[in-house]
C-alpha cells in the first residue's frame, strides 16, 4: 500500500473499516479491477433480475393452451389478459410492456431457462449470474463489459443495497443504494479520499463512489425541479426517500433516476437493478399483481427518463427459474423450471416470441410438474450481447460464457 501515514489518533482505516464505513454512508465501492473500453458509439444496456422465480405463465399466460386453466385453476388469467395474439397474453399490470410490444418494441421468450439450474433459489442466481458453472467468481456482465475492446470506457453501476454477482469481475463497477444520500461535501468523505487517494485499489474505487453519489444528487435535483413548489433541494431528499417504496410511482422515479445515470456523458452503459418479492407460494395473485405493476413502471420510468437514448437501449428482464405448473395448495405455485424473459426496447426488431412453446399437456411438462425449457437463457444474452453490444461471438462462447459453443446466440434481435 502507498498511502500516507494516518492523520487519526485512533487506529487506522483498514481496507475492511473502510468498505463498512462507505456503506454507512451509502457509497457503493466496487473492488474489481480497471474500466473496460469499448467503442465510441453509447450502446445502454439494462438487466433486470426478478428475484424469487417469476411465474412466466402469470406474466406472459399462454391463453390459447388447452391446458393452462385446468392446471391454474384460480391463478388462470384469461379474459383479464392483456391481448397479444391468439396464443399469449400478457399480465393484465403490464400495460406499459404491452404498449411496447404492440409498438414493436417488446418481444418475450415464453420458456426459457439457465441449464442445470436446479430449484435453489441461491444455486439457481448464482448459475444465472455467473453463467460458467460452478465457477461464481465474476458474472458474464462483466466479462462482457472486459471483451469489449479499446475505445470510450464502458460503465457499470448497480441498482440495490448489494453489487450482483452479475456485475462483478475485472472491470470496475458502481453501486447506487436508492433512498440513502450521502453529504459530498462532508468531511469525512473528503478525509478519507485524503487518506486513500495514492492506493492504487482504494482511491479509484471511493472516488468512483462519490461520483455516482454526485450523479445521483444531481439527478434527484432535476426531477425534484418538476415536482412541487417546495425549494428544490427539500424535493430532492423527499424524493430520494420516495425510491425506496414498492408502490408504482416509486417504481417509475427510480426508472427516471437510472436513465438520469444513464444519460450522462461518463454515466452508465450497463446497468444491473433486483427486484425481491417474486416467490409466490402462497396467495400469488395479489402479491405478483403488486410486484408486476412495480416493473412495468420502472420500465415507464426508464423509457421516459432516456428520451432520445431509448433506441438505443435494450432492456432484458429475466429470473432465476420458473414455477410450477399446477397451483398449489395455498393459492400459489412452487419451485419450478421454465419462465418468460421480456425483452424490451427502442432498437428492437418487431417479431413475434422468441423459441418455441412446449406445450402444457401433461406429457409435455418436465418431470410430470413444470413448464419444460426450450431457450437456453444464456442464448437470449448471447443474441443481445451481440447484436447490441457487438460482443464478438469467440469471446461469447469461451470467456463470457465458458463452453458454450452449443448455445448458439439468437440473432437479428436488434
Amino acid at each position: 500500500m502507498t498511502a500516507s501515514a494516518p492523520i487519526f489518533a485512533s487506529p487506522p482505516l483498514s481496507r475492511r473499516r473502510l468498505l463498512a464505513a462507505g456503506a454507512g454512508l451509502g457509497l457503493g465501492l466496487q473492488m474489481w479491477g480497471s474500466s473496460a473500453l469499448a467503442a465510441p458509439q453509447r450502446r445502454k444496456f439494462v438487466l433486470v433480475i426478478l428475484r424469487g422465480a417469476a411465474d412466466g405463465l402469470s406474466i406472459t399466460p399462454p391463453v390459447g393452451d388447452g391446458a393452462y386453466a385446468a392446471l391454474r385453476r384460480e391463478l388462470a388469467i384469461t379474459d383479464a389478459a392483456l391481448p397479444l395474439d391468439g396464443d399469449f397474453g400478457l399480465h393484465p399490470e403490464l400495460k406499459i410492456v404491452h404498449r411496447l410490444i404492440g409498438a414493436g418494441q417488446g418481444r418475450f421468450a415464453p420458456a426459457v431457462a439457465m441449464p442445470a439450474a436446479g430449484r435453489s433459489h441461491f444455486e439457481a442466481q448464482d448459475r444465472l449470474e455467473a453463467a460458467a458453472g460452478d465457477d461464481v467468481s465474476s458474472g458474464w456482465l462483466n466479462r462482457a463489459m472486459a471483451s469489449l475492446g479499446r475505445g470510450a470506457p464502458v460503465e457499470g453501476l448497480s441498482v440495490g443495497p448489494v453489487a450482483p454477482l452479475v456485475l462483478r469481475g475485472q472491470v470496475a463497477t458502481s453501486s447506487w443504494s436508492p433512498g440513502r444520500a450521502v453529504e459530498t461535501a462532508a468531511r469525512l468523505p473528503m478525509l478519507v479520499q485524503d487518506l486513500y487517494a495514492d492506493d492504487p485499489l482504494l482511491g479509484p474505487a471511493l472516488a468512483r463512489g462519490l461520483k455516482t453519489e454526485v450523479l445521483a444528487q444531481a439527478n434527484l435535483a432535476r426531477l425534484a425541479a418538476d415536482t412541487a413548489d417546495t425549494p428544490e433541494a427539500s424535493n430532492a431528499a423527499r424524493l430520494s426517500r420516495t425510491l425506496q417504496g414498492d408502490s408504482p410511482d416509486a417504481a417509475g422515479r427510480l426508472g427516471a433516476a437510472v436513465a438520469g445515470f444513464m444519460g450522462e456523458e461518463t454515466g452508465a452503459d450497463t446497468v444491473a437493478i433486483s427486484l425481491d418479492g417474486f416467490d409466490t407460494h402462497a396467495n400469488q395473485a395479489g402479491a405478483l399483481t403488486r410486484r408486476l405493476a412495480y416493473v412495468d413502471a420502472l420500465v415507464g420510468g426508464l423509457e421516459a427518463g432516456l428520451g432520445g437514448s431509448w433506441r438505443d437501449t435494450m432492456v432484458l428482464v429475466v429470473t432465476e427459474f420458473g414455477r410450477t405448473a399446477r397451483i398449489n395448495g395455498t393459492l400459489g405455485t412452487d419451485h419450478g423450471t421454465a419462465s418468460t424473459a421480456l425483452v424490451l426496447g427502442g432498437g428492437l426488431k418487431p417479431g413475434g416470441i422468441i423459441g418455441d412453446w412446449p406445450g402444457l399437456h401433461e406429457a409435455r411438462l418436465f418431470e410430470n410438474r413444470d413448464l419444460t425449457p426450450t431457450t437456453d437463457l444464456r442464448s437470449l444474452f448471447k443474441g443481445v450481447l451481440a447484436d447490441h453490444m457487438g460482443v464478438d461471438r469467440r469471446a461469447l462462447d469461451t470467456t463470457i460464457f465458458p463452453d458454450s459453443a452449443a448455445a448458439a446466440p439468437i440473432l437479428g434481435l436488434v
